[in-house]
């Protein structure tokens, strides 16, 4: 249950630098009221979540809002483990996924400002193994693939978009995804420099700047970033962004001191009746450090932790002092950047534009539920969630761990109630 205002009940976060923002105090908490939200709508918010609990369709989950900068609604609901007894905890740890990808796109930006980097730089002048690369056109009746040159390179804002002619290899089943896999590029004794050696030299699924495909880009950005840095990406992002912000239980695995408060992950079983622990294809237990640092999806992470990141993009780059981007390089990023070809995310179906590392809303009449345009937001695979929402000066997150993805259309959902009429 939520303890809005007895500070010593929530994380104290220690700090890790002298830049370090801070532990949290009262001043970063506000009753709904205080800043301009509806404490019916945060009791409806809970009431929602508390019913899939309830209900069993969810083991544990955390919401919080903020507004103003001020945290209004933070809960707790649930089980961290039901094997074990264990409570959802304020401070439990997540697997957060593709919630990754907007950190590596604000790294990436870090190194842009310092003039490491243009948006436009083809991808090859950093790592040499996307030059001359071919796109897929079709396969011959023994499999092998049939290519044609690149029209243009991939640059680095296609990489941030998603229109790099990059795909996944998990989530399609084209020649190109099937390809992926039978080149063993997600074999975890592959460092994040052999996997991007591997991709550079498999043929593209389209032409560059010609389609939104959800990919492996962001992966790439994360190799940029070792290579501009000279740090791991773990380095990275621990000294130039986890420590600043004073985000201390975020990482690329799980540290001896958080495996009681590590969330465990759960999917349906075959009758689709109960919530049962989750060992498939996706499934790592995250105690080890990886080969490979993955900036498209290995981060864990805490609610509070994320919400010191997104306060931080939501107050254009600044969190209690500690500016890690300019205002005007967060503007940038919460634009659209997709080419003038297309028309948005889907073919623009769901009324979202791209811009550097966030779907943005463009036409909230095709969102399915209620928004702002302007909104930029991602999630991740286990249905976590987060947005920020400017013209309300909003920033909400869902933390659960649930597969499969889309389960439940809970984004939709948790937006009606903190946007609508209070149930």
């Amino acid at each position: 249950m939520i303890k809005k205002f007895l500070v010593s009940a929530f994380v104290l976060l220690t700090a890790v630098s002298s830049a370090t923002v801070t532990a949290l105090s009262e001043n970063d908490y506000a009753a709904p009221a205080e800043v301009g939200l509806s404490a019916d709508r945060m009791a409806a918010l809970r009431a929602h979540v508390a019913g899939y609990v309830d209900t069993g369709r969810l083991v544990g989950a955390t919401t919080l809002v903020a507004k103003k900068g001020k945290i209004a609604h933070f809960e707790t609901y649930g089980q961290i483990n039901k094997e074990n007894g264990t409570q959802m905890a304020e401070d439990a740890v997540f697997r957060i996924y593709s919630m990754t990808k907007p950190i590596t796109g604000v790294g990436l930006m870090m190194l842009w400002e310092e003039g490491k980097f243009k948006l436009d730089d083809p991808v090859s002048k950093y790592l040499p193994e996307f030059a001359n690369q071919r796109v897929f056109t079709g396969a011959n009746e023994d499999g092998s693939l049939q290519t044609v040159p690149v029209e243009r390179e991939s640059t680095i804002r296609d990489l941030l978009t998603h229109t790099s002619g990059l795909t996944y290899g998990v989530f399609g089943n084209t020649p190109v995804d099937q390809l992926y896999l039978k080149a063993g590029l997600f074999n975890p004794e592959l460092t994040l420099a052999q996997q991007t050696e591997i991709l550079g030299g498999l043929p593209l699924l389209y032409q560059p700047g010609q389609a939104w495909v959800y990919s492996l880009s962001v992966d790439v950005q994360g190799r940029l970033i070792e290579v501009l840095s000279g740090q791991s990406l773990g380095e990275f992002f621990a000294e130039r962004i986890f420590a600043p912000l004073g985000m201390v239980d975020t990482g690329f695995f799980v540290r001896p001191d958080q495996l009681d408060r590590f969330v465990e992950m759960y999917a349906p079983n075959e009758e689709q009746k109960q919530l049962v622990a989750y060992r498939g294809d996706f499934f790592s237990d995250y105690t080890v450090k990886p080969n490979s640092e993955s900036g498209g999806g290995g981060l864990v992470s805490t609610t509070l932790d994320y919400w010191r990141f997104a306060q931080m993009v939501a107050n254009g780059g600044e969190l209690n002092g500690t500016r890690l981007l300019k205002e005007s390089t967060v503007d940038l990023m919460r634009q659209n950047h997709l080419p003038s070809n297309l028309k948005g995310i889907a073919g623009g179906t769901q009324g979202l534009d791209f811009g550097l590392g966030f779907a943005v809303v463009k036409d909230v009449t095709k969102q399915g539920g209620a928004t702002n345009e302007g909104e930029y937001f991602w999630g991740g695979m286990a249905n976590t969630i987060f947005w920020i929402d400017p013209e309300d000066e909003l920033v909400a997150i869902f933390m659960t761990n649930i597969l499969p993805s889309g389960i439940y259309p809970l984004r939709n959902e948790l937006r009606d109630k903190i946007y609508g009429e209070a149930d």
